[in-house]
């Protein structure tokens, strides 16, 4: 922002500072674009586009020249006003209290998408900061951390950041590794493997045993000893650690596909739907996929009404500060690409280990990485066997503690 209160100037870049020392990782190759270099290189990781489609005659064509000139895998940050602050900016610079920059365009969020996937980029959040953009002591951080992200009022904020990246126009075939932790699942073992349809270069299914206290384990064993097509491979491993988290972690860490699924024993989740997932990644859709339980009608005792409700009134939450859709957190299913995997596991550091079901912690390290999401709703059925491991009061105080957490780490 160009403005001749210096005050409202370096608050202003340093909360842009602040985003993107959030948003970059770490080692990444980041090009700056200003008026004399509009065009990246392949080279480049990280593309940061700030305060300049104001100023650019043509935007369609310069996004454009961006999605030919970036890496398949690279990231668009791109900063602009929130048009509903022209009128005001207009007054400040008749005030003298900002520098006339002559900006010829003032565009909506609708306007920058639109224009984005014209040029072959596709969003992946877009969010607004800044309600106070001059410091005031105490005030502006107590207002621009806590109230400004709040629903409604976050609308009213100075500064729209958009996240992108380059549409993809995959086909491609991976290896598939899918990860199934259990524990006293002895009854649904032994039909398991011939309800998960057959997709992918090739599969490897990894059953994580842990510590049941019925005949889960001998029931592995059983099939593991089967015959399968030269293209499936079964794993079979006792788990060390506690609870599901670390069984996934443990079995995605013995995986070798390129694509990693985790897929629950208790078969609520029909694996005919594996291939939906593998479909999002394989054409370049996303880049982590979710299931959703909450979309189609349930089977009668899958899932009791007090459940229901919670997931849905937190499925709200945090989409709204993921800046990312999630309907269902907390649905089992969930299928990223190995090395998107590495890249969470290598940053889990930054949030901590903090969730003993894994999902969060891969949720919020998708979002750190700037992977694109997508859901694909399923059908929740009834277990035929067993008794579930999620208590409903357990679950509904990790839902709050998660969204307390996720509200502090990504207000940054």
């Amino acid at each position: 922002m160009t403005t001749g209160n210096s005050n409202l100037k370096n608050y202003y870049q340093q909360d842009t500072k602040n985003l993107i020392k959030f948003l970059v990782p770490n080692k990444a190759n980041v090009f700056t674009a200003n008026q004399k270099n509009l065009i990246p290189s392949k080279n480049d990781d990280f593309i940061i586009i700030n305060e300049l489609i104001g100023d650019i005659a043509d935007i369609q064509s310069f996004f454009t020249q961006i999605r030919n000139n970036c890496d398949e895998n690279a990231r668009i940050l791109v900063t602009y006003y929130n048009f509903l602050w022209q009128p005001i900016l207009e007054l400040a610079t008749i005030l003298g209290w900002r520098k006339n920059i002559g900006q010829q365009n003032w565009l909506g969020h609708d306007d920058i998408k639109n224009l984005l996937e014209l040029s072959g980029l596709e969003i992946i959040t877009s969010q607004k900061r800044l309600l106070i953009p001059i410091y005031i002591p105490f005030v502006s951080n107590f207002v621009n951390r806590w109230i400004a992200p709040l629903p409604l009022i976050n609308n009213f904020c100075l500064k729209t950041w958009t996240l992108a990246r380059p549409k993809q126009a995959n086909n491609k075939n991976y290896d598939v590794s899918i990860v199934i932790p259990t524990r006293n699942e002895e009854g649904n073992i032994p039909t398991l493997i011939q309800k998960i349809p057959f997709f992918g270069k090739s599969q490897e299914i990894i059953f994580v045993e842990g510590h049941s206290i019925d005949n889960t384990w001998t029931e592995i064993e059983k099939i593991s000893k089967e015959k399968y097509t030269k293209k499936l491979t079964i794993k079979k491993y006792q788990q060390k650690g506690i609870g599901k988290a670390d069984a996934v972690r443990f079995g995605f860490d013995k995986a070798k596909g390129d694509i990693l699924m985790i897929l629950d024993a208790d078969l609520t989740v029909d694996p005919k739907d594996l291939p939906k997932f593998y479909k999002a990644l394989s054409m370049g859709q996303a880049e982590f996929v979710n299931g959703s339980r909450l979309v189609y009608p349930m089977e009668k005792h899958a899932m009791n009404t007090l459940n229901i409700i919670g997931n849905k009134a937190f499925s709200w939450l945090f989409t709204w500060i993921l800046g990312q859709r999630f309907k269902d957190t907390l649905c089992g299913t969930k299928v990223l690409f190995k090395k998107d995997y590495e890249k969470i596991k290598k940053n889990r550091a930054f949030f901590g280990d903090f969730d003993p079901f894994g999902d969060f912690d891969l949720i919020f390290g998708a979002v750190k990485q700037n992977l694109k999401v997508a859901e694909i709703p399923i059908r929740y059925k009834e277990r035929v066997y067993g008794s579930t491991n999620i208590n409903r009061f357990k679950h509904g105080w990790l839902l709050l503690k998660m969204f307390v957490y996720a509200y502090k780490k990504f207000n940054f």
